[in-house]
């Protein structure tokens, strides 16, 4: 009786563990940010293909305080140009994704995250093993040259 009850309760939690895992489909798009602090500019792309494919880029520049503000635009210059010349050589990702979180296989840090009821993409950028940057995302039917805005 107690194997018998043992096994009834390993089923039981069987299937609330699978009941509660989740295989949700990634959003599909494509979405453009920035973030632009005192010592950190990061231009970011992110793109979901219909076939889970997902494609990253977030060129960045450090330690950047004491720039001019002449030196800080043509520093953002050069990361859209660079983010605009490299999209065509980013590889595809494979993320895990539960409705909410993009992880990378396995892994427990949030790549992005998708707010499904606001329609709204954050990617998280960690750069100098901080907490990670995040970056409000735009969606975009194209990409533009410039995620700065401007020519």
């Amino acid at each position: 009786m107690q194997r018998f009850t043992s096994t009834i309760v390993a089923c039981l939690c069987l299937a609330a563990v699978t009941g509660c895992s989740r295989n949700v489909p990634p959003p599909v798009g494509r979405w453009e940010g920035i973030y632009d602090s005192g010592n950190v500019i990061v231009a970011a792309r992110m793109e979901v293909t219909p076939k889970e494919q997902i494609y990253v880029s977030a060129p960045n520049a450090e330690n950047i305080g004491n720039m001019s503000a002449e030196d800080r635009a043509a520093i953002r210059k050069k990361l859209a140009d660079g983010l605009a010349a490299g999209w065509d050589g980013v590889a595809p990702h494979k993320m895990d994704f539960d409705g909410q979180s993009f992880r990378n296989p396995g892994g427990i840090a949030h790549q992005a995250e998708w707010d499904a009821a606001a329609r709204r993409m954050t990617l998280i950028v960690y750069l100098d093993r901080g907490d990670g940057i995040r970056i409000p995302m735009r969606s975009v039917k194209a990409f533009s040259p410039n995620p700065f805005g401007g020519s």
